[in-house]
């Protein structure tokens, strides 16, 4: 099954989600973390920027 061209622009600019689970050093503890990676271009956050000071 292909993806369109359309999915396939949409998947690129989707934040990229890693999870990773754990031990503490005492192993105590299961530390579960979750990072979120969002690109976004300077000139987005920008615009975001002047509309907030308006």
């Amino acid at each position: 099954m292909e993806m369109s061209q359309k999915v396939m622009e949409r998947l690129i600019n989707m934040p990229i989600i890693e999870s990773t689970v754990f031990k503490s050093k005492d192993g105590k503890f299961i530390v579960h973390k979750t990072t979120i990676t969002d690109i976004k271009p300077t000139a987005y956050y920008e615009a975001v920027m002047e509309k907030s000071n308006e």
